[in-house]
């Protein structure tokens, strides 16, 4: 069936459909990645935006329930090049189609993604919609009237649309050393296999659990996931980390995370362009001298230009430990005078590098630290 890419500047792709048969409105954004299509769908953070892959060729493996990163796919939508119906590859056990249809995920193939890439990054992320267009030339008014008027990313929240509904215990893999709170912003399994096989019990809790549930769960530290929508918007899981921290308790966050410890230290947070959205971000280690190859996928991010500032919150002082490469982005906030760190992108890289994973061992070294000091 013929569809439509419908962008809110009034321009649009054509292309057909494959996935669900229906419509769908989000922010329309691009993701570098060449491999690794099954954990981008599956990524809680992808919620509420229309995923451009800007690698050609996608569905050639097929999706298995291994490499699932959460429990359904995310994405508003999804826009390929060219769509691979039969999959080659011995782990698959059933095709991309099969997968979106069954989450009702509206996708479209043959579209024309370097252009559309190009758009994006001249113009920034941009509202957008898929639409049916069997019969017509080129989208209805209709269809660009709801791309105007659906939701902006910014001053959005979506973490209650993708977090647990109620707490649940992980055991860790081997002996527990020590039990943590996870605040599910929208978490991956592959962040959970990583804390769980370093010794770390896990208490996985939702987005709108209070400094006060948290403390009751008895736990040695905290940890705040990735998730979707702005971090603006995220007002009481800020206020939570700011009792928590006051009280001493070691903080580790990731991506979403990262921006809510920026704004819990005191900092502003603002919306970039067109976002990271890829598994071969250079990201530079100014602690270490290295850089590192990263895989990213945000929208938002910290501000602050110096590389070290007292946090306006009363927090000490803070150093900007990373930085992207291509653009100067904040990518990693350390607190000097308090247990708490934290980096934009996603260190447990499923699927991408691993250059990062000394990221989890510093954060288990932390808290064995806090713990020997209360001994």
């Amino acid at each position: 069936m013929k569809a439509f890419l419908v962008l809110e500047n009034g321009s649009f792709f054509e292309g057909y459909m494959f996935g669900a048969n229906a419509e769908t409105l989000g922010e329309v954004v691009f993701a570098t990645g060449m491999t690794g299509y099954q954990e981008t769908l599956t990524d809680p953070s992808y919620a509420g935006q229309i995923v451009v892959q800007t690698a050609p060729h996608i569905g050639n493996t097929g999706m298995n329930d291994e490499d699932m990163e959460s429990r359904k796919n995310w994405v508003a939508g999804y826009v390929v090049r060219e769509y691979t119906p039969i999959p080659s590859n011995f782990r698959s056990t059933r095709t991309l189609a099969e997968e979106l249809i069954k989450d009702g995920i509206v996708a479209i193939e043959g579209v024309d993604t370097r252009a559309l890439t190009i758009a994006i990054r001249d113009a920034g992320a941009m509202r957008g919609g898929i639409f049916p267009a069997d019969g017509l030339d080129e989208p209805s008014k209709e269809m660009l009237d709801k791309v105007s008027n659906s939701l902006q990313m910014k001053g959005l929240s979506l973490s209650d649309q993708v977090t647990t509904e109620s707490s649940y215990t992980l055991p860790a893999m081997g002996e527990s050393f020590a039990r943590v709170a996870v605040l599910d912003l929208g978490v991956k399994k592959a962040t959970l296999d990583n804390l769980r096989q370093r010794g770390l019990e896990l208490v996985v809790m939702p987005s709108s659990s209070t400094a006060g549930e948290i403390r009751a769960e008895n736990v040695d530290a905290l940890f705040y996931s990735n998730g979707p929508g702005d971090p603006e918007a995220s007002q009481d899981q800020v206020e939570a980390l700011q009792t928590l921290l006051k009280e001493g308790l070691p903080f580790f966050g990731i991506c979403f995370g990262n921006q809510l410890l920026g704004r819990a230290l005191g900092f502003e947070t603002y919306k970039l362009q067109f976002g990271h959205r890829g598994i071969n971000q250079p990201v530079f280690n100014s602690e270490s001298g290295r850089v590192e190859v990263t895989a990213h996928n945000h929208g938002f991010a910290v501000k602050l230009d110096q590389d070290k500032a007292a946090s306006p919150a009363g927090f000490g002082n803070v150093e900007v430990r990373h930085r992207s490469l291509n653009d100067g982005v904040v990518e990693g906030l350390k607190c000097l005078d308090i247990d708490a760190f934290s980096v934009q992108y996603h260190p447990e890289a499923a699927a991408g590098p691993h250059d990062s994973h000394y990221l989890f061992d510093e954060f288990i070294e932390m808290i064995r630290s806090n713990l020997a000091k209360k001994k």
